[in-house]
């Protein structure tokens, strides 16, 4: 039990209360407005400095923002909108820009008219920065006067400084009264304002710092979402591991496509769809606290417009990639603009089925839809604009606005329901794919729920549903245990005879398996030779594989060595990439090398030869060439394998099973990189598009052997 407290009831009194004045709340409690404390905290705190200028370029009086790391830590954010005001603020006395970084709750965004939408909204965002930075400094340019201030800690003073700013200067705070400096004139149609500050060391430890790929990411994600807009990236820190760390390094990003070319950013496969727009509008009415002519808040029944733009496009993966912003804010958690669209888009899915169902062979018995079949392979940008947004916190990670989800609902059936429904060629083409896709997810789902309900092992007593042809293996230990995919029934019975039954499983397949990069997911389901391989694994496929519940370590495929069995391991490694990937990453599959030529070397004084085997012409002739150095003969003429069925059980165990002896090439992707090569290489050799393919193969003709060719 804790310790019980010494002080008595009538100990604790009023003067233990303490009242936070000011920001000095926010310096006491920084989570409370920013997250955290560590770098995710710092990159919040330029995030409300950006989304300031940026909700200036929402509103149409700006179109350029400039972000610069220094290299002594600060940071300075450039806009040329309007810029703060400059005059005072007849309830407080104190100047604009002053209010703004000095006062919680204050801004231009509380229904005063001045935004119809905007990221700031709660009127803390400055006035947080500046309290949680050693130094910040503001200029304005208004009425061709270029204004300035300087805050320490939140306080605003003057700072004496020699050399360049810096917050260890010498600090004077004002004491009769805070003075806007007036510090140059500029052009009077030149507006704008610019922010530098140095976050306080004492609230943020030195580990912290601002992340160049975090702000570029967001940068180019602006930009996506305010057509127009450009933003400048400017790295002057030279960070070691950085793009900056040769020198100072700069991006520029500007994108005048909207959502859509978000969406073609975003996408990480081939598209089953194009990009299809969704957009419209809605309104609602809703009870708001405003502030009267005399500075009181009145309740007040306000009609609210939301606007919806939302961009999609289902591809040939499984993986769902969906972003979510309100006005032009992310939302990674959601909230109800995200819940509407979910809605809207499984409403309509489901219609289109339903009214479908005899073509895609839908029965009454066939489960109801669920999301996750809907989402599969969906990348989609959803975005809604209105004015006083209400958020879950400053973060603003989750939107909770409740009549958005209707709103955004609305729009997504209207809009999805008119393409899928289009008489036009290419829109009805993609619609029917669409649907064949969504449907196979479901049944995909439900054939991996069955056999998750299936025991992984099944002992004796029990009647197994593995495939009969599956020669299995007699360990539960999954990380020992090695699945063979044999090519043909006849080097099955070679193996079974080779094989160490204890820990190695056979499953033959007969000639090449279906095409996974072509076929639709009902036809893969469809397959018996995929199904098979799906089912002995047991750990489903696509979006439901689960790792953890997969039978076997290691799973090997062994292949003839020669065209033939190229091209059947090519597609069992489509079907694995494209369908159990998390088993490729994980380095479990490997490719069996079985042996080319045996070469029988001739004994001498009736001794018994030596029998070497050799995996490529180039090894044999090198072999050839040593063993006629050392006088050694051998038999003629070498044996050339075509396939594993020519092997005895010794030769094929001592070659290609053996652990002691046998080699296997490892299946694996490393890092990204090496996963957009494979699917760059997927797509050419086995996707539907055959020009890219063909000219793959004549460039590469004159590389041939044609006697390596068994025809």
């Amino acid at each position: 039990m804790p310790p019980k407290s010494t002080a008595s009831p009538e100990q604790y009194t009023a003067r233990h209360l303490s009242v936070l004045e000011g920001l000095e709340a926010v310096r006491k409690r920084p989570g409370m407005y920013i997250g955290s404390t560590d770098s995710r905290g710092l990159m919040h705190c330029l995030w409300e400095i950006i989304d300031n200028a940026v909700d200036e370029a929402l509103e149409g009086h700006g179109d350029a923002i400039e972000v610069i790391l220094y290299p002594d830590s600060s940071v300075e954010v450039r806009d040329n909108g309007r810029g703060i005001p400059v005059d005072t603020v007849a309830s407080v006395g104190l100047s604009g820009v002053e209010v703004v970084f000095t006062k919680l709750h204050a801004g231009g965004k509380f229904g005063g008219g001045s935004y119809a939408a905007s990221g700031g909204l709660h009127g803390v965002g400055a006035s947080v920065v500046n309290a949680l930075s050693a130094r910040l400094d503001v200029e304005v340019d208004r009425g061709g006067k270029t204004h300035r201030m300087t805050f320490h800690r939140g306080e605003p003073g003057t700072f004496a400084d020699r050399g360049g700013p810096s917050p260890d200067s010498p600090f004077q705070p004002f004491t009769s009264g805070s003075e806007l400096a007036v510090v140059g004139k500029t052009p009077r149609a030149r507006t704008g304002t610019r922010v530098r500050y140095w976050a306080d060391r004492q609230i943020f430890p030195t580990t912290a710092h601002f992340s160049y790929e975090d702000l570029v990411d967001r940068a180019r994600q602006t930009t996506f979402l305010v057509p127009g807009l450009t933003i400048t990236v400017r790295d002057e820190r030279r960070l070691p591991g950085t793009p900056g760390e040769g020198g100072p390094v700069e991006e520029v990003f500007r994108h005048d496509g909207g959502a859509a070319d978000f969406v073609d950013f975003l996408a990480p496969d081939a598209g089953v769809t194009d990009t299809w727009r969704l957009t419209g509008s809605g309104t609602f009415r809703e009870t708001v606290q405003q502030l009267d002519g005399s500075g009181h808040l009145r309740p007040k029944d306000v009609e609210r417009t939301c606007e919806v733009e939302v961009a999609l496009r289902w591809g040939v993966g499984y993986d769902t990639h969906v972003r979510s912003f309100v006005n032009i804010i992310a939302t990674p958690k959601g909230g109800s603009h995200l819940a509407g669209f979910e809605q809207g888009l499984v409403k309509t899915i489901r219609k289109q089925v339903e009214a479908n169902a005899r073509r895609l062979k839908v029965t009454a018995k066939d489960p109801r839809l669920e999301k996750d079949d809907v989402l599969a392979g969906l990348t989609a940008v959803v975005t809604v604009r209105l004015p006083e947004p209400q958020f879950e916190g400053q973060t603003k990670e989750v939107l909770g606005t409740a009549p958005v989800r209707a709103i955004v609902a609305r729009v997504v059936e209207r809009g999805l329901t008119e393409i899928l429904t289009s008489t036009k060629r290419a829109e009805k083409t993609q619609a029917a794919v669409l649907l064949e896709k969504v449907v196979g997810e479901m049944r995909a789902r439900v054939s991996a729920r069955m056999q998750k309900e299936i025991s992984r092992r099944k002992n004796a007593l029990e009647t197994s549903t593995l495939p009969a042809k599956l020669a299995d293996c007699r360990t539960d230990d999954v990380e020992r245990s090695e699945l063979f995919i044999v090519e043909g029934d006849s080097a099955l019975g070679t193996a079974k005879l080779a094989r160490q039954s204890d820990f190695q499983a056979l499953l033959p397949i007969r000639g090449k398996i279906l095409n996974v990069q072509k076929a639709s997911p009902g036809d893969i389901l469809r397959n018996a030779e995929v199904a098979s391989i799906i089912q002995v694994l047991g750990a489903g496929s696509g979006r439901t594989f689960d790792l953890e519940a997969a039978r076997y370590g290691k799973v090997i495929l062994m292949t003839d060595a020669d065209v033939d069995g190229a091209h059947i391991r090519t597609l069992l490694l489509t079907l694995f990439f494209r369908y159990m990937r998390p088993l490729v990453e994980a380095g479990r599959v490997f490719a069996a090398v079985p042996p080319l030529f045996r070469v029988e070397v001739s004994g001498s004084g009736g001794k018994k030869g030596e029998k070497i085997y050799v995996y490529s012409d180039a090894e044999l002739n090198a072999l050839l060439r040593k063993l006629e150095r050392s006088g050694k003969r051998y038999k003629e003429p070498i044996q050339r394998y075509k396939g594993l069925g020519e092997m005895d059980a010794d030769q094929l165990a001592e070659t290609t099973m053996d652990p002691a002896h046998r080699t296997l090439r490892r299946v694996s992707m490393n890092d990204v990189a090496a996963i957009e090569n494979a699917e760059r290489v997927f797509e050419l050799l086995m996707g539907n598009d055959v020009a890219p393919r063909k000219d793959f193969i004549v460039a590469g003709a004159r590389e041939i052997d044609r006697e390596r060719i068994d025809a």
